[in-house]
């Protein structure tokens, strides 16, 4: 008989998970929850609590304030970019404030997902930041993604209910989607360093413990809807369809009752849509390129004011540097018989499969290394420099 998997494990030194990344696919991913106790001992936040306000007071971040009225249990949430007078506004607890996509503005941030590398680059979405004031929530909820939950500072209070079971009905007098029923079935107190792992429809509530500043990092997974999936891959779909593909009935007879929809005229129907949506699997690794690279961006890499030409790159080339991939542009690839295609923040090129995972790899393309590419590489990167998705630096 196999015995369950612990659901609180010890970290280990260089390992995050306090385990293989192998063992814990196997027995965690998807599966079920995991509390990891110091996965980075002496771990120090490169944000405080003041930088991150003041990042959501910029335009262009994607920030929420949720302020819980205990006494009435009722959830306010705000929008930002924010006024720097709305923090000094807010009472001395039971408010949270949540900035998504921090890895984007953050180097330093960014560099926690490197420990995630275990994982496909194309499923990891963000890194959201909050900080909670004493007792600052967002109320028991249930999230559509995985999701891991590393304690930045301070203390958080953190209760789960992992029963087959669990109830999953949403209270409708909130604006918020929170759950009508929770009963957890696991508490912990995480201290900084801690980490705890969610699968999806796990229902879970966070609370911030102490007068410590609390400050979460949530390590996102991305994973689109079914229904969005189906709705981009039909938009795909469509737009190659040509317009003079239409409705037709040559089998025609005469109708009896002019007003009704007969059964015929159904299964014209059905046929055309099961021909017309039907799953070439050739166009499914472009499109899914396409899509994944473009789904759910926090913004978009503008372009260059003024294009550089042929011979201005071939200068820069020369003259020493890195090509670094812009924060905001996603990159991925795929190879199908030896024909690799780069897919860059929703756009497809052709490129080696040495180039595409390359470009793929966290770490800035030296110059010195770029200039001895073949020229259609060397093309295709003045492209993405001229795009945006490129930016030459040291």
């Amino acid at each position: 008989m196999t015995s369950t998997p612990d659901i609180v494990v010890q970290g280990r030194p260089g390992q995050l998970l306090g385990m293989s990344p192998s063992r814990f696919l196997e027995h965690y991913w998807q599966k079920r929850p995991l509390l990891v106790r110091q996965a980075l001992p002496g771990f120090r936040p490169p944000i405080s609590a003041e930088e991150l306000a003041g990042l959501a007071c910029e335009d262009g971040t994607l920030a929420r304030l949720i302020v819980h009225d205990a006494g009435r249990d009722h959830w306010q949430v705000e929008t930002g970019p924010f006024e720097e007078s709305r923090f000094a506004s807010l009472p001395e607890e039971n408010w949270t404030l949540l900035v998504q996509d921090v890895d984007k503005w953050v180097p330093e941030v960014a560099a926690i997902l490197e420990h995630f590398n275990f994982l496909p680059d194309w499923r990891l979405d963000d890194v959201m930041v909050s900080y909670a004031a004493p007792d600052g929530s967002v109320g028991a909820h249930i999230d559509q993604y995985d999701v891991f939950l590393l304690q930045a500072s301070g203390h958080r209070y953190w209760m789960i209910d992992d029963r087959p079971d669990a109830p999953t009905d949403f209270r409708p007098d909130q604006e918020l989607k929170l759950l009508a029923q929770f009963q957890p079935s696991h508490e912990w107190l995480l201290e900084p360093g801690d980490m705890l792992y969610l699968p999806p429809g796990v229902p879970h509530h966070g609370i911030a413990a102490g007068e410590n500043r609390c400050l979460t990092w949530s390590v996102g997974l991305r994973a689109p809807s079914v229904a969005e999936l189906a709705v981009d891959f039909a938009e795909h779909i469509v737009g190659q369809l040509p317009d003079t593909w239409r409705y037709a009935d040559p089998d025609l007879k005469p109708a009896r009752d002019p007003g009704r929809i007969d059964a015929k005229a159904l299964t014209r129907v059905r046929d055309l849509l099961q021909q017309a949506l039907s799953v070439d699997e050739a166009a499914v690794p472009e499109w899914f390129g396409s899509f994944i690279t473009g789904y759910r961006v926090a913004g978009m890499a503008r372009p260059r004011t003024r294009a550089m030409s042929a011979a201005a790159f071939d200068k820069r080339l020369a003259g020493g540097g890195a090509l670094h991939r812009h924060p905001l542009s996603r990159f991925a690839w795929h190879q199908h018989r030896g024909q690799a295609r780069l897919f860059v923040a929703g756009d497809g090129h052709d490129a080696s499969p040495d180039l595409c995972r390359r470009l793929c790899q966290p770490q800035p393309l030296p110059m010195s290394e770029a200039r001895n590419l073949p020229p259609a590489a060397i093309e295709l990167l003045r492209g993405l420099v001229n795009q945006g998705h490129l930016v030459i630096g040291r």
